[in-house]
Protein backbone atom coordinates (compact mmCIF):
# COMPACT_ATOMS: atom_id res chain seq x y z
CA UNK A 1 0.00 0.00 0.00
CA UNK A 2 1.48 3.47 -1.28
CA UNK A 3 2.41 5.61 1.88
CA UNK A 4 3.25 9.57 2.23
CA UNK A 5 6.71 10.82 3.01
CA UNK A 6 5.37 10.76 6.74
CA UNK A 7 4.67 6.49 6.61
CA UNK A 8 0.71 7.33 6.57
CA UNK A 9 -1.99 6.43 4.19
CA UNK A 10 -3.55 9.26 2.47
CA UNK A 11 -6.86 10.29 3.05
CA UNK A 12 -9.10 9.86 0.04
CA UNK A 13 -10.28 12.94 -2.04
CA UNK A 14 -13.25 14.13 -0.84
CA UNK A 15 -15.99 13.83 -3.99
CA UNK A 16 -18.00 17.50 -3.67
CA UNK A 17 -20.69 18.26 -5.76
CA UNK A 18 -18.49 20.30 -8.10
CA UNK A 19 -16.39 16.90 -8.57
CA UNK A 20 -19.61 15.61 -10.09
CA UNK A 21 -20.40 18.77 -12.05
CA UNK A 22 -17.13 18.32 -13.84
CA UNK A 23 -17.47 14.84 -13.96
CA UNK A 24 -20.33 14.72 -16.10
CA UNK A 25 -19.66 18.20 -18.01
CA UNK A 26 -22.23 20.56 -16.44
CA UNK A 27 -22.94 23.64 -14.17
CA UNK A 28 -23.29 22.31 -10.64
CA UNK A 29 -26.49 23.67 -10.63
CA UNK A 30 -28.26 21.40 -12.69
CA UNK A 31 -26.11 18.91 -10.71
CA UNK A 32 -27.00 20.65 -7.13
CA UNK A 33 -30.83 20.43 -8.57
CA UNK A 34 -31.29 16.51 -9.53
CA UNK A 35 -28.83 15.33 -5.91
CA UNK A 36 -31.40 17.38 -3.95
CA UNK A 37 -34.95 16.77 -5.74
CA UNK A 38 -35.68 20.02 -6.40
CA UNK A 39 -38.87 20.99 -8.24
CA UNK A 40 -37.03 22.40 -10.92
CA UNK A 41 -35.37 19.26 -11.56
CA UNK A 42 -38.31 17.62 -13.48
CA UNK A 43 -37.21 20.05 -16.43
CA UNK A 44 -34.33 18.23 -16.55
CA UNK A 45 -34.57 15.69 -19.47
CA UNK A 46 -34.53 11.95 -17.80
CA UNK A 47 -31.24 10.85 -19.50
CA UNK A 48 -29.33 13.96 -17.88
CA UNK A 49 -30.63 13.34 -14.58
CA UNK A 50 -30.16 9.41 -15.32
CA UNK A 51 -26.48 10.51 -15.77
CA UNK A 52 -25.97 12.52 -12.83
CA UNK A 53 -27.20 9.91 -10.31
CA UNK A 54 -25.27 7.19 -12.08
CA UNK A 55 -22.04 9.99 -11.89
CA UNK A 56 -22.42 10.24 -7.84
CA UNK A 57 -23.39 6.60 -7.48
CA UNK A 58 -20.24 5.85 -8.84
CA UNK A 59 -17.67 8.51 -7.64
CA UNK A 60 -19.43 7.79 -4.11
CA UNK A 61 -20.63 11.07 -3.41
CA UNK A 62 -21.62 11.82 -0.08
CA UNK A 63 -23.84 15.43 0.71
CA UNK A 64 -22.53 17.44 3.57
CA UNK A 65 -26.04 17.81 5.54
CA UNK A 66 -24.17 19.43 8.28
CA UNK A 67 -22.91 22.46 5.54
CA UNK A 68 -26.08 22.71 4.03
CA UNK A 69 -28.14 23.03 7.14
CA UNK A 70 -25.95 25.96 7.86
CA UNK A 71 -26.03 27.66 4.85
CA UNK A 72 -29.96 27.03 4.89
CA UNK A 73 -29.85 27.52 8.80
CA UNK A 74 -32.46 24.22 8.46
CA UNK A 75 -31.80 20.71 9.59
CA UNK A 76 -35.34 19.22 8.67
CA UNK A 77 -35.40 17.58 11.71
CA UNK A 78 -37.94 17.27 14.66
CA UNK A 79 -38.07 16.26 18.56
CA UNK A 80 -40.12 13.64 19.72
CA UNK A 81 -40.26 12.88 23.91
CA UNK A 82 -43.02 10.14 24.58
CA UNK A 83 -43.45 8.33 27.77
CA UNK A 84 -42.49 4.89 26.14
CA UNK A 85 -41.30 4.20 22.99
CA UNK A 86 -42.30 0.69 22.72
CA UNK A 87 -45.91 0.75 23.72
CA UNK A 88 -48.85 0.15 22.42
CA UNK A 89 -49.51 3.56 22.61
CA UNK A 90 -46.65 5.79 21.67
CA UNK A 91 -45.59 3.25 18.73
CA UNK A 92 -48.92 3.75 17.28
CA UNK A 93 -48.27 7.92 17.44
CA UNK A 94 -44.67 7.87 16.21
CA UNK A 95 -45.96 5.58 13.50
CA UNK A 96 -48.29 8.09 11.87
CA UNK A 97 -45.31 11.14 13.01
CA UNK A 98 -42.86 8.67 10.86
CA UNK A 99 -45.27 8.24 7.98
CA UNK A 100 -46.33 11.88 7.53
CA UNK A 101 -42.71 13.05 7.59
CA UNK A 102 -40.93 11.19 5.63
CA UNK A 103 -43.28 11.89 2.31
CA UNK A 104 -42.08 15.92 4.10
CA UNK A 105 -38.38 14.97 3.74
CA UNK A 106 -37.82 15.45 7.47
CA UNK A 107 -36.14 13.32 10.03
CA UNK A 108 -36.89 12.91 14.04
CA UNK A 109 -35.25 11.94 16.65
CA UNK A 110 -36.39 10.89 20.06
CA UNK A 111 -36.40 11.12 23.78
CA UNK A 112 -37.96 9.29 26.64
CA UNK A 113 -39.29 11.22 29.46
CA UNK A 114 -41.37 8.57 31.61
CA UNK A 115 -43.40 11.58 33.14
CA UNK A 116 -40.20 13.08 34.97
CA UNK A 117 -40.15 16.48 34.27
CA UNK A 118 -36.30 17.10 34.69
CA UNK A 119 -35.77 13.85 32.34
CA UNK A 120 -37.81 16.02 30.04
CA UNK A 121 -36.08 19.04 30.80
CA UNK A 122 -32.80 17.20 29.86
CA UNK A 123 -33.76 16.05 26.37
CA UNK A 124 -35.40 18.67 25.59
CA UNK A 125 -32.30 20.60 25.82
CA UNK A 126 -30.45 17.96 24.42
CA UNK A 127 -32.85 17.76 21.48
CA UNK A 128 -32.49 21.82 20.86
CA UNK A 129 -28.82 21.03 20.82
CA UNK A 130 -28.34 18.79 18.01
CA UNK A 131 -30.50 21.46 16.00
CA UNK A 132 -33.97 19.56 16.22
CA UNK A 133 -36.74 22.44 14.59
CA UNK A 134 -39.74 22.02 16.45
CA UNK A 135 -40.99 19.24 19.12
CA UNK A 136 -44.12 16.94 19.15
CA UNK A 137 -44.58 15.38 22.86
CA UNK A 138 -47.01 12.24 23.35
CA UNK A 139 -48.55 11.49 27.00
CA UNK A 140 -46.99 14.44 28.66
CA UNK A 141 -48.60 16.89 31.23
CA UNK A 142 -46.51 20.35 29.76
CA UNK A 143 -45.92 22.81 32.26
CA UNK A 144 -44.33 25.33 30.16
CA UNK A 145 -43.66 26.29 26.40
CA UNK A 146 -40.66 25.82 24.74
CA UNK A 147 -38.50 27.70 22.53
CA UNK A 148 -39.60 26.03 19.69
CA UNK A 149 -43.07 25.56 18.13
CA UNK A 150 -44.74 22.40 19.99
CA UNK A 151 -47.67 19.85 19.44
CA UNK A 152 -48.79 18.17 22.21
CA UNK A 153 -50.27 14.87 21.43
CA UNK A 154 -53.12 14.31 24.19
CA UNK A 155 -51.89 17.85 25.76
CA UNK A 156 -53.93 19.57 27.65
CA UNK A 157 -52.72 22.83 29.47
CA UNK A 158 -52.65 26.00 27.27
CA UNK A 159 -49.14 27.54 26.63
CA UNK A 160 -48.00 29.90 24.29
CA UNK A 161 -46.64 28.24 21.03
CA UNK A 162 -48.41 25.02 21.67
CA UNK A 163 -50.89 23.36 19.95
CA UNK A 164 -52.92 20.53 21.87
CA UNK A 165 -54.63 17.65 19.92
CA UNK A 166 -56.70 16.02 22.22
CA UNK A 167 -59.90 13.43 22.40
CA UNK A 168 -63.53 14.25 22.94
CA UNK A 169 -63.12 11.73 26.16
CA UNK A 170 -66.88 12.69 27.07
CA UNK A 171 -67.84 11.35 23.76
CA UNK A 172 -65.73 8.30 24.88
CA UNK A 173 -67.20 7.71 28.11
CA UNK A 174 -70.45 7.99 26.78
CA UNK A 175 -69.98 5.17 24.21
CA UNK A 176 -68.41 2.54 26.55
CA UNK A 177 -70.72 3.22 29.12
CA UNK A 178 -73.97 3.43 27.27
CA UNK A 179 -72.59 -0.36 25.57
CA UNK A 180 -72.21 -1.50 28.94
CA UNK A 181 -75.91 -0.49 30.07
CA UNK A 182 -77.56 -1.66 26.83
CA UNK A 183 -76.21 -5.17 28.03
CA UNK A 184 -77.82 -4.35 31.68
CA UNK A 185 -74.25 -3.90 33.85
CA UNK A 186 -75.37 -1.84 36.49
CA UNK A 187 -72.19 -2.83 38.73
CA UNK A 188 -69.47 -1.42 36.36
CA UNK A 189 -65.37 -1.48 38.06
CA UNK A 190 -63.48 1.82 36.99
CA UNK A 191 -59.70 1.78 36.28
CA UNK A 192 -58.78 5.44 37.11
CA UNK A 193 -55.20 5.87 35.18
CA UNK A 194 -51.90 7.05 36.88
CA UNK A 195 -52.07 10.95 37.69
CA UNK A 196 -49.09 11.55 35.43
CA UNK A 197 -51.01 10.75 32.56
CA UNK A 198 -51.39 13.48 30.63
CA UNK A 199 -55.47 12.18 29.66
CA UNK A 200 -56.19 10.67 33.58
CA UNK A 201 -58.02 13.50 35.00
CA UNK A 202 -59.96 14.69 32.10
CA UNK A 203 -61.02 11.34 31.31
CA UNK A 204 -62.47 10.76 34.93
CA UNK A 205 -63.93 13.75 34.81
CA UNK A 206 -65.83 12.69 31.72
CA UNK A 207 -66.96 9.36 32.93
CA UNK A 208 -68.38 10.90 36.11
CA UNK A 209 -70.26 13.61 34.41
CA UNK A 210 -71.59 11.12 32.00
CA UNK A 211 -71.95 8.18 34.70
CA UNK A 212 -74.53 10.96 36.31
CA UNK A 213 -76.15 11.68 33.50
CA UNK A 214 -77.15 8.10 32.88
CA UNK A 215 -78.63 7.49 36.19
CA UNK A 216 -75.10 5.06 36.63
CA UNK A 217 -73.47 5.09 40.35
CA UNK A 218 -69.19 5.24 40.26
CA UNK A 219 -68.86 3.22 43.36
CA UNK A 220 -65.88 4.26 45.41
CA UNK A 221 -65.80 0.19 46.54
CA UNK A 222 -65.60 -0.90 42.60
CA UNK A 223 -62.89 1.85 41.60
CA UNK A 224 -59.07 1.26 42.05
CA UNK A 225 -56.15 3.74 41.21
CA UNK A 226 -53.22 3.09 38.94
CA UNK A 227 -50.23 3.68 40.79
CA UNK A 228 -47.77 1.92 39.03
CA UNK A 229 -46.23 3.04 34.88
CA UNK A 230 -46.07 -0.49 33.59
CA UNK A 231 -45.96 -0.12 29.61
CA UNK A 232 -47.05 -4.21 29.92
CA UNK A 233 -49.94 -6.20 30.83
CA UNK A 234 -48.69 -6.15 34.38
CA UNK A 235 -50.36 -3.11 34.76
CA UNK A 236 -53.73 -3.78 35.43
CA UNK A 237 -53.03 -7.80 36.61
CA UNK A 238 -52.85 -6.22 40.22
CA UNK A 239 -55.04 -3.78 40.60
CA UNK A 240 -57.91 -6.31 39.20
CA UNK A 241 -56.82 -8.69 42.04
CA UNK A 242 -57.18 -6.03 44.31
CA UNK A 243 -60.88 -5.24 43.04
CA UNK A 244 -61.57 -9.37 42.71
CA UNK A 245 -60.23 -9.14 46.72
CA UNK A 246 -63.11 -6.86 48.12
CA UNK A 247 -66.21 -8.85 47.41
CA UNK A 248 -67.76 -6.62 45.99
CA UNK A 249 -69.76 -8.02 42.75
CA UNK A 250 -69.21 -6.42 39.63
CA UNK A 251 -70.27 -7.31 36.17
CA UNK A 252 -68.19 -4.75 33.88
CA UNK A 253 -64.57 -3.37 33.78
CA UNK A 254 -64.08 -0.32 32.53
CA UNK A 255 -59.99 -0.18 32.32
CA UNK A 256 -57.90 2.62 32.12
CA UNK A 257 -56.38 1.85 29.08
CA UNK A 258 -55.80 -1.32 26.91
CA UNK A 259 -52.50 -2.25 28.22
CA UNK A 260 -54.34 -2.53 31.88
CA UNK A 261 -57.67 -4.25 30.23
CA UNK A 262 -55.02 -7.10 28.89
CA UNK A 263 -53.74 -7.41 32.77
CA UNK A 264 -57.03 -7.63 34.05
CA UNK A 265 -58.91 -10.45 31.68
CA UNK A 266 -55.74 -12.53 32.99
CA UNK A 267 -56.70 -11.67 36.66
CA UNK A 268 -60.22 -12.57 36.43
CA UNK A 269 -59.32 -15.29 34.84
CA UNK A 270 -57.18 -16.84 37.21
CA UNK A 271 -59.59 -15.95 39.62
CA UNK A 272 -61.78 -19.03 37.59
CA UNK A 273 -64.20 -16.75 36.34
CA UNK A 274 -64.68 -16.10 32.71
CA UNK A 275 -64.23 -12.89 30.23
CA UNK A 276 -67.30 -11.67 29.49
CA UNK A 277 -70.00 -14.49 30.89
CA UNK A 278 -69.38 -13.49 34.30
CA UNK A 279 -67.36 -10.26 33.80
CA UNK A 280 -67.17 -7.63 30.99
CA UNK A 281 -64.05 -5.74 30.14
CA UNK A 282 -63.70 -2.85 28.20
CA UNK A 283 -60.07 -1.15 27.29
CA UNK A 284 -59.43 2.27 25.75
CA UNK A 285 -56.91 3.17 22.88
CA UNK A 286 -57.28 0.20 20.20
CA UNK A 287 -53.79 -1.01 20.32
CA UNK A 288 -53.03 -3.63 17.76
CA UNK A 289 -52.70 -6.49 20.06
CA UNK A 290 -56.45 -5.55 21.27
CA UNK A 291 -57.76 -7.58 18.20
CA UNK A 292 -55.80 -10.91 18.91
CA UNK A 293 -56.54 -11.12 22.88
CA UNK A 294 -58.49 -14.14 23.50
CA UNK A 295 -61.12 -12.94 24.05
CA UNK A 296 -60.37 -10.10 21.55
CA UNK A 297 -60.84 -6.85 23.31
CA UNK A 298 -63.89 -4.46 23.08
CA UNK A 299 -62.32 -1.34 23.24
CA UNK A 300 -62.77 3.00 23.15
CA UNK A 301 -60.41 3.75 19.79
CA UNK A 302 -57.89 6.66 19.61
CA UNK A 303 -56.88 7.34 16.04
CA UNK A 304 -53.41 7.12 17.62
CA UNK A 305 -51.64 6.91 14.01
CA UNK A 306 -53.99 9.53 12.56
CA UNK A 307 -52.93 11.87 15.94
CA UNK A 308 -49.59 11.67 14.90
CA UNK A 309 -49.41 12.58 11.36
CA UNK A 310 -51.95 15.78 12.06
CA UNK A 311 -49.39 16.18 15.37
CA UNK A 312 -46.96 16.06 12.38
CA UNK A 313 -48.37 18.16 9.70
CA UNK A 314 -48.93 20.93 12.23
CA UNK A 315 -45.46 21.54 13.55
CA UNK A 316 -43.91 21.28 10.01
CA UNK A 317 -46.55 24.29 9.24
CA UNK A 318 -45.67 25.85 11.55
CA UNK A 319 -41.58 25.36 11.13
CA UNK A 320 -42.62 26.73 7.39
CA UNK A 321 -44.37 29.55 8.68
CA UNK A 322 -47.35 28.00 6.95
CA UNK A 323 -49.65 27.92 9.83
CA UNK A 324 -50.17 29.18 13.07
CA UNK A 325 -50.23 27.49 16.41
CA UNK A 326 -53.24 26.53 17.26
CA UNK A 327 -54.84 26.22 20.94
CA UNK A 328 -56.39 23.20 20.46
CA UNK A 329 -57.20 20.27 17.58
CA UNK A 330 -60.44 17.73 18.64
CA UNK A 331 -60.39 14.23 17.16
CA UNK A 332 -63.72 12.19 17.75
CA UNK A 333 -63.17 8.51 19.15
CA UNK A 334 -64.68 5.09 17.75
CA UNK A 335 -66.38 2.34 19.64
CA UNK A 336 -64.97 -1.12 18.46
CA UNK A 337 -66.93 -4.09 19.75
CA UNK A 338 -65.53 -7.40 20.15
CA UNK A 339 -65.56 -10.17 22.52
CA UNK A 340 -64.80 -9.38 25.79
CA UNK A 341 -68.20 -7.94 26.39
CA UNK A 342 -71.52 -9.52 26.63
CA UNK A 343 -74.68 -9.52 28.13
CA UNK A 344 -75.05 -9.35 32.18
CA UNK A 345 -75.13 -12.47 34.25
CA UNK A 346 -78.71 -12.35 36.52
CA UNK A 347 -77.81 -11.55 39.86
CA UNK A 348 -78.17 -14.85 42.24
Amino acid sequence: MASNKKGRTPAAAVVTLKSVAEHVGLSPGIVSSVLNDSPSAKHIPQRTRERILTAARELNYRPNFFARSLRNKRTNTIGVITHDIGDGYGGLVIAGIENYIRQREYFFVTGVHRHDPQLFEQYSRLLMQRGVEGFITVDLILQHSLPLPTVAVSGHKPHPGVTNIVLDHRRAAALALEHLLALGHKDIAFMKGHPASSDSEHRWQAIGEVAKGLGLAVRPELTVQIEAEESSPSLGYPYTKQLLARNRPFTALFAYNDISAIGAVRAIQEAGLRVPQDISVVGFDDIESAAFLSPSLTTVRQPLRRMGEIAAQILIEQIEGKGGSGKEVAVEPEFVVRESTAKARPRS
